[in-house]
């Protein structure tokens, strides 16, 4: 039995790594399939269909499963029926929260940054999701990192820092891209979503209800705004229709099913690691962004990613190391 507990969780972990490396190759793609579409619809406009549009194949998938007789053993339900009602309460007020944050105004900020920025800047600054995710697990998780760790850490903000300046130190910070800004912005909003979105997995609640649901309640709180507040055109046919199987291609694969294979990931091997794996999504946008966009790749962003990379290898180990100091206790 022993044997086979250990194979199972060989499986389970060799799985959350490429669940998470798929699912950087694919949210390295949202800079190179969003850049042309965002100078034919609002940014605002586009995050409100993207994620409306990620809610319909998981929504598909949560009702093909409840309607599956075995589905209720091979799932986790959103609440087990001994949970009690200030627990399922508690459950959705956090995963509101979440939708806010992670499916609305986080994917706001990124596609008005994307809109003044390149793409392959766009793909480098999505790494300080990383660092944040890793930043507030500290805080509100309590895991910690030797010092070697917060080395690494403070190399993988540096390289943020080349990407965000282009080394311009003698320039004012006012002076900065401020798109670089509001995706570096958005980057840590994600990476306080994910931390929130550990919670509600540690609550057993499905992976595919629970990107269902972040889609449809980010997507349509975007779309009120778009639409109420902003009083976007929604009915520009030859518009969205110029952009569609962008924007679907974006909603289902970019962010619905990046997002699925990521909490995949972080449920098996940690957030830590996933993030981790996640930053090569910054190697795959530069590439998508220089074979399809033309963008050149300038010295600043193969010094920033060289950086970076050294960075996430030396919090590799760091975590490496403690994983193998705790299982010598044990």
């Amino acid at each position: 039995m022993g044997i086979i507990k250990y194979n199972n969780n060989k499986k389970s972990i060799a799985t959350g790594f490429i669940a998470a490396l798929i699912a950087a190759a694919l949210f390295g793609s949202v800079s190179t399939i969003a850049k042309p579409v965002l100078y034919k619809i609002n940014p605002f406009l586009l995050s409100s269909l993207v994620y409306l549009i990620s809610s319909i194949p998981f929504s598909l998938m949560v009702l093909l499963r409840n309607n599956t007789p075995s589905s209720s053993s091979s799932l986790l339900p959103l609440q087990t029926e001994s949970s009690s009602s200030k627990r399922s309460c508690y459950t959705y007020i956090i995963l509101i929260t979440t939708s806010i944050i992670g499916a609305a105004i986080a994917p706001a900020m990124f596609f008005f940054g994307l809109r003044q920025t390149t793409a392959s800047d766009t793909s480098l600054l999505a790494n300080g999701e990383t660092i944040f995710s890793i930043i507030l697990a500290i805080l509100f998780f309590k895991e910690k990192l030797t010092p070697l760790g917060y080395l690494a850490a403070l190399i993988v903000l540096g390289g943020l820092v080349v990407v965000t300046t282009n080394l311009q130190v003698h320039s004012s910070l006012l002076k900065m891209n401020f798109g670089n800004v509001l995706v570096l912005g958005a980057t840590a909003l994600w990476g306080l979503d994910n931390n929130i979105c550990r919670i509600i997995i540690t609550d057993r609640m499905d992976i595919a209800r629970l990107v269902q649901l972040k889609s449809l309640i980010g997507g349509a709180v975007l779309f009120t705004f778009a639409a109420f507040v902003f009083h976007i055109p929604l009915l520009s046919i030859g518009v969205i229709g110029a952009g569609l199987p962008q924007i679907v291609l974006l909603g289902v694969v970019g962010f619905g099913t990046s997002l699925y294979l990521f909490l995949i990931s972080m449920q098996r091997i940690g957030i830590i690691k996933s993030t981790l794996v996640l930053t090569f999504s910054s190697v795959f946008g530069l590439a998508f962004a220089s074979l399809l966009l033309g963008e050149v790749i300038s010295t600043y962003q193969i010094i920033a990613i060289v950086v970076m990379i050294i960075g996430i290898y030396l919090i590799n180990m760091e975590k490496k190391k403690e994983t193998d100091r705790i299982k010598t206790q044990i």
